[in-house]
């Protein structure tokens, strides 16, 4: 499929939850997005990202303008589209951008992923929340059955600062067992007293009578704007 809509560079932003690696769908049993092939019902690279208010405006500008030049061929469109972003409780706002696995036989070229100097990164590299990346979209503008609005359609992500992956627990919270517990290096572990670690105590032992000797002694961390 050509492209030949402008790409547009959103600097600067936090990745979350990105799914680009491969192709993903939503799995109605595992609740969950699994990766899957190109064709498959669903299938997308998709990423969410945060971004500050100052670039959700200059953002959303952007978005407008390639609005308005799409309602001008098209009569029955609403002059303007509703703000599409999320803001989060700390006053940063949450976009995404994404793309099919296929637009009808021909598979989408996967999003293209570089570090900080521009070198491409394998096909196996995978994006982490928390890190911050440079994204390239195109703008599609649509109205129907789905809403009206501009997608952003993914083109390529640039990692600045890589986050590091954490692993993720199954399971919850429970009474038990805590790490902290007898881990000398822990703040209130058993056996510290006043930052120093405690000497096991001795014990006593009978045996034969030796000469005495010397001891030895022991030292011991967009709020929403006007359009």
């Amino acid at each position: 499929m050509a492209e030949t809509s402008p790409v547009y560079i959103i600097d600067d932003v936090e990745a979350l939850w990105p799914r680009i690696n491969c192709p993903y769908r939503f799995d109605q049993k595992e609740r969950r997005s699994v990766p899957c092939d190109p064709f498959d019902d669903g299938a997308k690279y998709e990423i969410n990202f945060k971004m500050s208010k100052a670039q959700a405006k200059e953002l959303r500008k952007n978005m407008v303008e390639a609005y308005d030049g799409k309602v001008k061929s098209e009569k029955d469109w609403p002059k303007s589209f509703e703000n599409p972003f999320t803001k989060d409780e700390d006053g940063n706002y949450i976009y995404k951008a994404n793309l099919k696995g296929a637009y009808g036989k021909d598979a989408t070229r996967k999003p293209v992923q570089f570090d900080a100097k521009n070198t491409k990164l394998g096909d196996d590299f995978l994006l982490t929340t928390g890190s911050k990346i440079n994204v390239a979209v195109t703008f599609t503008p649509y109205h129907g059955s789905m809403g009206t609005g501009v997608s952003l359609r993914l083109r390529a992500i640039q990692v600045i600062k890589y986050a590091p992956l954490e692993a993720s627990s199954p399971f919850g919270a429970t009474d038990g067992f805590e790490a902290s517990e007898n881990n000398p290096f822990v703040s209130g572990a058993k056996g510290e007293s006043n930052g120093e670690i405690k000497e096991p105590e001795k014990v006593a032992k009978k045996s034969t009578v030796v000469p005495k000797s010397k001891d030895t002694d022991l030292d011991a961390i967009v709020d929403d704007w006007d359009d």
